[in-house]
């Protein structure tokens, strides 16, 4: 904790300076982000820093494994869904991007078992993703498996995404854009999804 506390202090001494007005501005204002992003939760993936984003440009989602669940209107936690209702419907934000990694800890998971199979929650999440991980049961290496299954669990969140009546109407009125990428933490390269299906460099 030490560190992170002397990381906020070299924060207000060096950096606040420069941004004190901009945060006022935001502050007064609002937030107007350029773009939703949907990210997984591991600390190697910052969309901040990958867009070389600053405050206000990003509102970021930050789940195991970069998962959007199907609509469900129920009386359940949605934390995920919620995010999206209020990036979306509030904050009408013009684009969904989905980010999915390499090296995804979740996917693994997905593909090979839980750490632990007394937790609690980790297991239940991944299972959104279940019909991913039988589309990949056929590939032949474990290393290409994992890929194909980083790979697919954006397209399942894109998939997923126009579940949402309101998400499907605003794409189809040409008022907001979803996107696929994948971003390699070994290269620092990053991947767009092409109409065809296909992950390219950006």
């Amino acid at each position: 904790m030490q560190r992170l506390i002397d990381g906020y202090r070299e924060f207000r001494a060096t950096t606040w300076p420069d941004r004190r007005a901009l945060h006022e501005r935001l502050a007064a204002q609002g937030q107007r982000p350029r773009a939703l992003v949907i990210a997984c939760s591991d600390s190697r993936v910052d969309p901040a820093a990958i867009f070389n984003a600053g405050p206000g440009e990003l509102f970021v989602v930050r789940n195991v494994a970069n998962l959007v669940p199907p609509f469900a209107p129920d009386d359940g936690n949605h934390g995920t869904s919620a995010a999206l209702e209020f990036a979306v419907r509030g904050l009408e934000v013009p684009d969904i991007i989905v980010m999915g990694h390499a090296m995804c800890g979740g996917v693994h998971a997905l593909l090979h078992g839980t750490p632990n199979p007394s937790w609690h929650f980790l297991g239940s999440w991944i299972d959104l993703a279940s019909g991913v991980r039988d589309r990949v049961l056929a590939c032949t290496s474990a290393d290409e498996g994992q890929q194909m299954a980083e790979h697919e669990c954006v397209k399942q969140s894109l998939v997923n995404l126009m579940t949402f009546p309101w998400i499907r109407d605003a794409v189809r009125a040409g008022q907001l854009a979803l996107h696929g990428t994948y971003f390699d933490i070994r290269t620092g390269l990053l991947e767009r999804l092409g109409p065809d299906g296909a992950f390219r460099p950006a």
